[in-house]
């Protein structure tokens, strides 16, 4: 159920600029009993288990939208914006303007600059970024976009789509990823991928409900049996 419950976010997201998929770690579960009843020279029996779920973040396909407000890294880094509870990380670059002129994310975060301030510009004038991140109006440098390298993966907590937090927020250097001025990263969620393994999944977890069905159905008709047997 985590697994199918993990893989559906996945999919429901392989549209969503700058998603980073999240995959399993496994790991081996030993019961108590089935250590305890195991004879000598016999190895208990072991299940697989999910121990923690990972983010992979490997970068997606880059792909031009002709929106100059539209931006995409190439290389390892992450936008910072300013979340309601502190400042929060994304490769998602689908920006926009508010009406007073502040550069900010769909759900309204604004993005900050090197100096951490929200990025403000004259609307009526047009925005050009440059590869470095530095944007400019009129040929003058305006502001500049603070692109993080995360050090530390551990550190990551995947918040609501595509943002992520850090539980160290000093665990962060200056990226020197590459800016893509009218252009979005797409998800890396591979969707043939993740529809086989979503079948896959879909399959066994068939399986194991009627593993269960059966059992119970064995146990109520040992019940009965015994029953028959003490009248």
């Amino acid at each position: 159920m985590e697994s199918l419950e993990m893989l559906a976010n996945n999919i429901a997201n392989q549209s969503s600029p700058g998603f980073k998929a999240d995959r399993e770690f496994y790991s081996l579960y030993m019961s108590p009993d089935a250590v305890a009843t195991a004879g000598a020279g016999v190895s208990p029996a072991t299940l697989p288990v999910i121990e923690r779920n990972w983010t992979d973040f490997t970068q997606g396909l880059l792909n031009s939208t002709g929106n100059s407000l539209d931006l995409a890294m190439s290389g390892k880094g992450f936008f910072v914006v300013e979340g309601q509870q502190g400042p929060l990380y994304t490769r998602n670059g689908s920006f926009q303007l508010s009406p007073a002129g502040v550069l900010q994310t769909q759900k309204g975060y604004a993005v900050l600059d090197t100096e951490n301030r929200p990025i403000k510009v004259d609307v009526s004038r047009p925005v050009e970024v440059t590869s470095a991140g530095e944007i400019r109006q009129d040929g003058n440098v305006v502001a500049k976009l603070k692109l993080v390298d995360i050090q530390q993966a551990g550190a990551v907590e995947k918040r609501d789509g595509t943002y992520f937090k850090l539980s160290d927020p000093t665990a962060v250097s200056p990226s020197p990823a590459e800016v893509h001025q009218g252009k979005l990263e797409a998800s890396n969620v591979a969707p043939a991928e993740a529809t086989i393994r979503l079948v896959s999944l879909m399959r066994q977890f068939e399986s194991l409900q009627r593993a269960m069905q059966l059992g119970g159905e064995m146990n109520r008709r040992a019940v009965e049996e015994v029953a028959k047997v003490g009248s």
